[in-house]
């Protein structure tokens, strides 16, 4: 070991030399390359567990309703959806029917042209809403239940976005029973999703767009809170 202290001579007094420890900068570094490391190889085991656990929530099967409700919303994205929500309301599921989403030049004329057979229901009892995206579809759905003072909905949509549809109206009804009628589409019917690259890429978007509205969800409910302790 290397000795500091006086020239070696008579009397002198030989001092060890302290070993040099690594800066604190080196050992935040290393620690910051670990946890890197670790959220690296973490992250997509979690998405991928979580997209299994996802798609055992997508409804693989059409169902049969064993009750009614007060009103039916129907989240537009496909003809089939409309049809099915048509034949609900026509078959007595419901007292009114909210397309929700519609494209701003669709009424009921058109609706009548596709579905001319349900003449009586289309005109008594369908409503209309021009929101955009699930948040808004949602917002509206909240406001026409609360100005008809229903207390349950049929929501009706495709498999694949139900989950997120029903925690958004679920976010804004809390009160609302709400029952799911899911619409297979013709792709997933044809066959399995993991065998058809564009199945497969809708459901993994469908899957972070779920992700990223609990996440807005739990931000905002976190705000809500902090709000409140002040």
């Amino acid at each position: 070991m290397p000795m500091i202290g006086l020239p070696p001579d008579d009397g002198a007094v030989l001092i060890p030399r302290a070993p040099r420890r690594p800066g604190a900068p080196r050992r935040l570094l290393r620690s910051i390359g670990r946890i890197a490391t670790g959220i690296c190889v973490a992250l997509p085991i979690a998405l991928a567990l979580g997209f299994i656990w996802f798609m055992s929530r997508v409804p693989a099967d059409e169902i049969l309703l064993d009750r009614d409700a007060d009103g039916i919303v129907v989240l537009t994205g496909g003809p089939s959806r409309i049809n099915d929500a048509i034949e609900l309301l026509a078959a007595g599921r419901g007292r009114r029917l909210l397309i929700s989403g519609a494209n701003r030049t669709t009424n009921s004329i058109d609706i009548l042209r596709l579905n001319p057979e349900f003449e009586h229901w289309v005109r008594c009892c369908v409503d209309f809403d021009r929101s955009v995206n699930t948040l808004g579809n949602a917002i509206e759905t909240r406001h026409w239940a609360e100005r008809r003072g229903f207390r349950s909905l049929i929501v009706v949509t495709s498999s694949y976005h139900m989950p997120r549809a029903m925690t958004e109206i679920a976010h804004q009804l809390p009160n609302v029973a709400l029952i799911a009628f899911p619409v297979i589409s013709e792709r997933l019917r044809a066959e399995p999703w993991w065998a058809n690259g564009v199945a497969t890429k809708l459901l993994l978007t469908e899957y972070l767009k779920y992700i990223a509205t609990h996440a807005r969800l739990a931000l905002s409910a976190g705000r809500s809170a902090y709000g409140k302790v002040d």
